[in-house]
């Protein structure tokens, strides 16, 4: 492409943004950004800071420690993969914990969290342009000027299977139902939230994937991509 642009995936959880974001950021050698793992991070340091050690611990005491995190991506050329650095230490693997899975929702609520890590998904942005970058308040909040929005759904059946199948793959013993209620739950909570809920904005072009292959999802956005050009 001449000109580079940030290209904003919204969706879902399990819609599968992530897996799009990722292959074009590689075909495209954009930057990409996966805000999910910036929560996951801020979770992971919560943790780390025993934060959740008391059933009724005071969000306030966690917010002044806010100033202590760093998050940098990295390019790592010998997996071929963006590594995620919490203060120096490489915790791409870390913030795929089912301690941090339980807790990151509670985490993503917080308007001082999310206030600070939209801040740093901006900078990195203002750097310079060539960006991906999936979640779920991206281009209506996070990038609303982005020249490409993205907003990924499909059926909560299909997407609870795919998730299932992930969670199986990595060891984890859950049942399809267990999985299919988590995902409703998590659904409720995205799109209810006050603080910069999920929703289409109205510039995005939406693609449902139910029956769509990752292979012709990328040739419908590529499409797209090359209308900017």
């Amino acid at each position: 492409m001449n000109q580079k642009i940030i290209i904003a995936i919204d969706g879902y959880s399990s819609s599968g943004k992530s897996t799009l974001a990722k292959a074009i950021s590689k075909k495209l050698k954009y930057k990409y950004i996966d805000s999910g793992a910036m929560y996951r991070s801020v979770t992971l340091f919560a943790i780390q800071n025993k934060i959740f050690n008391s059933d009724l611990w005071n969000i306030q005491n966690f917010i002044p420690i806010l100033k202590e995190i760093n998050l940098k991506f990295k390019w790592n050329k010998k997996y071929n993969q963006t590594d995620i650095f919490l203060n120096k230490e490489n915790i791409l693997y870390k913030i795929r914990s089912e301690q941090v899975e339980d807790k990151v929702n509670f985490i993503s609520q917080i308007p001082e969290v999310r206030e600070k890590l939209t801040l740093m998904q901006r900078n990195m942005a203002e750097e310079k342009k060539g960006i991906v970058v999936d979640g779920r308040d991206i281009g209506n909040y996070v990038f609303p000027k982005s020249e490409l929005k993205i907003f990924m759904k499909g059926s909560i059946e299909i997407r609870s299977y795919r998730r299932y199948k992930d969670l199986k793959k990595r060891g984890k013993k859950i049942s399809y139902e267990e999985v299919k209620k988590n995902l409703i739950y998590r659904d409720i909570m995205d799109t209810s939230r006050n603080i910069s809920p999920l929703k289409k904005s109205i510039d995005s072009i939406e693609i449902d994937n139910t029956f769509l292959s990752v292979e012709k999802q990328l040739n419908l956005i590529f499409k797209l991509i090359n209308k900017k050009k």
